[in-house]
């Protein structure tokens, strides 16, 4: 994981929570000067189910590391809590579909030729099963959104590692993208620009030997398109 990230040259323009996916996007912010908060505070499997508890006016993160991590991110800022908070929430919690897509998970909906019923991965079971498998991340993003926070969810770079499957893998992230877009998140989405031919990250967007994360150039593409929104 990354180490977490920020600057306080002047007043942060975005608070940045999320997975090791925060990290290329905190990088680049801070060698372009942009003033923020945070970075990743724990891994992306750490992130789906059962990882924090709703306050009236904030949230406290189980994994007391995280916890820490955030607690100082708000110190920075000044603030007490999330519902304190006065400029935007970035996020990568829930995104990193590459765990939801471990080919393990998916032998049982397999027929005996080792694939998927026609419509399984675009149909109401396979929606369900993603949704309920990063059900807490889905409640942060709803909660912050109900403390009056304007969020942003990024989405990561197209790789996907020899352990899962690169067909649920898109999938999946489309299930989550839609729930989150139906609870109001904004989308960071930029595979258009990143991807190739074959839908997954071109080179130039890859962190060099490493299977699943983006590198700088790829932070700098999410970082312009943060600030293009107004952050």
């Amino acid at each position: 994981m990354t180490t977490p990230s920020s600057t306080t040259t002047a007043p942060a323009r975005f608070l940045l929570l999320g997975d090791s996916h925060a990290g290329p996007i905190g990088r680049a912010a801070k060698a372009a000067r942009i003033p923020f908060q945070g970075g990743p505070i724990g891994a992306g499997r750490e992130f789906t189910d059962d990882f924090f508890a709703p306050r009236e006016h904030d949230v406290v993160f189980h994994k007391a590391e995280a916890d820490a991590h955030y607690r100082s991110f708000l110190a920075d800022l000044e603030v007490d809590g999330l519902g304190s908070l006065a400029v935007p929430l970035v996020s990568t919690f829930g995104l990193s579909s590459h765990f939801v897509a471990t080919r393990e998970n998916w032998h049982l909906h397999r027929d005996r030729h080792g694939g998927f019923a026609p419509g399984f991965l675009t149909g109401p079971l396979f929606d369900a099963i993603v949704r309920a498998t990063v059900r807490d991340a889905l409640a942060f993003y709803r909660h912050a959104l109900r403390l009056g926070l304007r969020v942003l969810a990024v989405l990561p770079p197209q790789r996907v590692p020899e352990q899962s499957d690169p067909e649920v893998f898109t999938a999946a992230q489309e299930s989550v993208r839609g729930a989150l877009d139906a609870l109001g998140v904004e989308l960071v989405d930029l595979r258009a620009r990143t991807t190739g031919p074959d839908g997954f990250q071109r080179p130039e967007f890859c962190e060099a030997d490493d299977a699943i994360h983006g590198n700088l150039a790829f932070g700098r593409l999410v970082l312009a398109d943060l600030l293009a929104r107004g952050l």
